[in-house]
């Protein structure tokens, strides 16, 4: 009973803080994905705990990419066109992800590691990424609505880095956003809330169709997904509402501290 209810408090407590980063900086994965791992650790093996809590950590945290997805409305309305190309990449690709995690757990075991380094390099990578967009902006004809004929290469480019993004994204998903940053900014788009919402709303998609797959799959532990969507909505609207008060530098690299000692863990552990 007591170790229950030590669990509920240890997963509630990483999905309201990752719903707070989520909100400020990106990144809540890297507090769910462990710490569910942990917990049904103790109930399944390794490979099927791993799995379970990709699934589960998803489920808990998509509410809250829906919400942030609705507050861009305005941002996104000017560039429905471009949502129109850039959403089958996104569905079929999140697909593909899940559907690779569900059918070889085993795989997805011995991958974590090298996952979550990858995640916490990207969110290391991403202010660079970010003042490299600003400075481009600035030399070079941006696109700032849907009216802005995009050149067909450039498209069909970002459809194809879209679609292995997503399958990234279906797969394990942290650090997506600042991939579809990079990707969007090379295309041509400079407005950086425009930006945000493309990638929050792509985001949204690629999760939104992951979980289905790993609900029709049975890889979601409804018990635990149900408390976590509960309290990572309220750390996500808390951080929102108090971020003025927060500097996001040091989210951000609290964060990077946390990715990269759970990479050192999950490589060094047995």
């Amino acid at each position: 009973m007591w170790q229950s209810a030590l669990d509920y408090l240890w997963l509630c407590l990483s999905a309201f803080f990752a719903g707070g980063i989520n909100a400020l900086a990106g990144g809540g994965t890297l507090l769910t994905f462990p710490a569910l791992s942990g917990v049904l650790g103790h109930l399944h093996d390794v490979a099927t705990a791993a799995v379970l809590a990709n699934g589960t950590s998803t489920v808990a945290l998509v509410p809250a990419s829906l919400g942030s997805a609705w507050g861009f409305r305005r941002e996104l309305n000017s560039l429905r066109r471009l949502l129109f190309w850039l959403m089958p990449p996104s569905i079929v690709g999140g697909g593909i992800g899940a559907w690779l995690l569900v059918r070889f757990p085993d795989q997805f075991n011995a991958l974590v590691p090298w996952l979550i380094l990858i995640a916490a390099v990207l969110f290391t990578l991403q202010p660079y990424v970010s003042r490299w967009l600003a400075r481009a902006s600035t030399t070079s004809p941006r696109l700032s609505s849907e009216e802005t004929a995009t050149p067909p290469r450039s498209l069909a480019g970002m459809m194809l880095l879209q679609l292995f993004i997503a399958i990234y994204g279906g797969y394990f998903g942290a650090g997506i956003g600042i991939l579809m940053l990079s990707g969007l900014g090379m295309m041509g788009l400079s407005n950086m809330h425009q930006m945000n919402g493309v990638k929050t709303f792509l985001a949204a998609t690629i999760n939104g169709v992951a979980i289905v797959v790993f609900i029709w799959d049975g890889k979601v532990v409804w018990r635990y997904a149900l408390a976590m969507m509960a309290t990572s909505l309220m750390g996500g609207f808390l951080a929102a509402h108090y971020s003025r008060r927060i500097k996001g530098q040091y989210v951000r690299w609290f964060v990077i501290l946390v990715g990269f000692l759970l990479a050192a863990w999950y490589f060094l552990k047995p």
